[in-house]
């Protein structure tokens, strides 16, 4: 019989994770049972992807807010510390912040506008025009961003940021200023000590502020890059990808992860004789169409992967060859023609006009953000998902 269902993608559920757990033991008891109780069985190339959150709560990598100010203190001494571009997030930076602010005497928070990194709005574009402001070249302090918008408040969590952020700083005993604007270098007029804090732009921003004059330069991956008194750490990401685990404590990204998903690998090839990729997945990379909201916090999608899931889909668009190559036939003569194209595809497609269209991202891109809209974030309890049939085309019987 024709085969008439393609990819299948399952949230399996799973124990709740403590420090210590065999994580890998885990995952690979949870997939089979399920496999048992749904009646569906394994194939190679299947993927069994894990939320990072769980591979950092089995690694015990945590960090209270005490170890994070003694970084910054260790790292900036005293006096004003610029801190740049943070996102608008009570789980992934206010905890930061309030670490920060413990380990500063002042603090210049210089906020990007009008929104976030990651889409999250102070005002709006419309706001802007109205005031005739240029995000690109004003600097706003507070008093005229106050008198110009006024209070907004984000339209999902209803905190006014700004208002949010300032009182926390000064709960933690350090004074603030704040200001608004998107040239980093913005920053050196207030203190020539920064802490930058956007996640995918870091790069950059360090080298303009460190050519701009700049005394001392860290971004967020830089603190917590080592352990502190004992902390959990992350030496390639520091405190990015990290959330609020409690008032005072933190987890980060996790760490090591080839090791991990190497060893479930092989134990799910040990007990099935099946080869299936296995990878680590954080946030999704999608925009949200009502809120503008990139998803994408964490430094990556996924911190770690078998090498099966390297590289990029190489797929063809199927409605450019029924319009174009086969568009005088139809039915069955038209199927098979495209598949015996599917078949004897280039191995590499990269700028031919038959592959435009079919998203050329990374696969563990594609996959990560596949995984996080199917786990969530909430009372799931699927934090680990199985994809069956992804790499599977329209030849696959």
């Amino acid at each position: 019989m024709e085969r008439m269902v393609g990819t299948v993608v399952r949230g399996i559920r799973a124990p709740i994770i403590r420090s210590g757990d065999n994580l890998s033991d885990i995952v690979v008891n949870s997939v089979l049972k399920a496999s048992e109780c749904e009646g569906f069985k394994l194939g190679d190339h299947d993927v069994v992807a894990v939320t990072e959150s769980i591979v950092a709560r089995s690694q015990n990598n945590y960090a209270t807010v005490e170890d994070v100010a003694s970084d910054v203190r260790n790292k900036f001494g005293s006096g004003a510390i610029g801190v740049i571009f943070p996102i608008l997030s009570r789980n992934r930076f206010a905890i930061c912040l309030r670490g920060i602010a413990k380990g500063a005497d002042k603090i210049v928070l210089m906020l990007s506008y009008p929104s976030d990194e990651v889409g999250n709005h102070l005002v709006s574009w419309d706001d802007l025009d109205a005031a005739g402001v240029d995000p690109y070249a004003d600097v706003l302090d507070l008093a005229k961003y106050r008198k110009l918008f006024g209070e907004k408040k984000h339209p999902f969590t209803g905190v006014d940021y700004v208002d949010y952020y300032s009182k926390l700083i000064k709960d933690c005993g350090a004074d603030v200023e704040i200001i608004f604007a998107n040239d980093c270098r913005s920053i050196l007029k207030y203190t020539k000590k920064v802490l930058n804090c956007d996640v995918h732009t870091r790069a950059r921003t360090k080298r303009l502020l460190k050519a701009a004059g700049a005394e001392i330069v860290y971004g967020m991956d830089d603190i917590l890059s080592a352990s502190v008194n004992g902390s959990g750490f992350n030496e390639n990401y520091g405190l990015l990808g990290s959330n609020k685990a409690t008032e005072d404590r933190i987890k980060l990204f996790p760490r090591s992860c080839d090791g991990f998903v190497n060893d479930v690998q092989k134990k799910l090839l040990d007990k099935t004789g099946v080869l299936v990729e296995v990878m680590v997945y954080g946030d999704g990379a999608f925009k949200d169409p009502v809120g503008k909201i990139w998803e994408l916090a964490d430094p990556v999608v996924s911190p770690g992967f078998t090498k099966g899931l390297s590289g990029q889909p190489n797929e063809v668009k199927l409605k450019y060859l029924a319009d174009n190559d086969f568009g005088d036939l139809k039915g069955e003569e038209l199927s098979q023609a495209i598949k015996g194209y599917i078949k004897h595809k280039d191995s590499n497609l990269t700028g031919s006009m038959v592959s435009q269209g079919t998203t050329p991202r990374r696969l563990t891109d594609l996959i990560g953000s596949l995984c996080d809209l199917t786990s969530g974030s909430g009372d799931k309890g699927t934090p680990i998902v199985l994809i069956q049939g992804y790499f599977d085309n329209y030849t696959a019987e």
